[in-house]
């Protein structure tokens, strides 16, 4: 057997969700309604897994959310109460925006400061300059 059918066989053999998953996924929010605010318990391993601040996340979703608000005890505290999939949206707005890289679509992105802020990716070296205060 030759390379190609041996490596069409295995795709075959491969379950679906192993083919079609993404190696980055951001993981949706946790939280509950207190009176008219929205807690937010997993911020911080959302930002973990975008490689970013907490306080940088949280001050971006602020603004975009339109909403006052407080970190606390490692909880996002929004003065209103908002749903899930609003938060949700803005996170993979966040995402989309400041970290995955525009050449190659990666996450392996970090922020450079300079006179500027850069996105600067680790996997195919593009850099490029963001609208955006750390």
């Amino acid at each position: 057997m030759d390379y190609e059918a041996m490596l069409e066989k295995a795709q075959e053999e491969m379950p679906s969700s192993v083919q079609e998953r993404e190696r980055f996924e951001i993981p949706k929010i946790k939280g509950h309604m207190e009176g008219n605010k929205t807690i937010l318990v997993n911020l911080r391993k959302i930002a973990e897994t975008l490689r970013r601040p907490p306080a940088h996340l949280f001050k971006y979703l602020l603004k975009e959310l339109a909403t006052p608000g407080l970190l606390r005890g490692g909880n996002a505290v929004f003065g209103t109460k908002l749903p899930a999939s609003k938060i949700n949206d803005k996170i993979h707005k966040y995402a989309t925006e400041l970290v995955l890289c525009r050449e190659c679509g990666k996450a392996d992105t970090k922020f450079v400061e300079d006179e500027a802020v850069y996105v600067s990716c680790q996997a195919c070296g593009a850099k490029y300059q963001v609208k955006t205060h750390l």
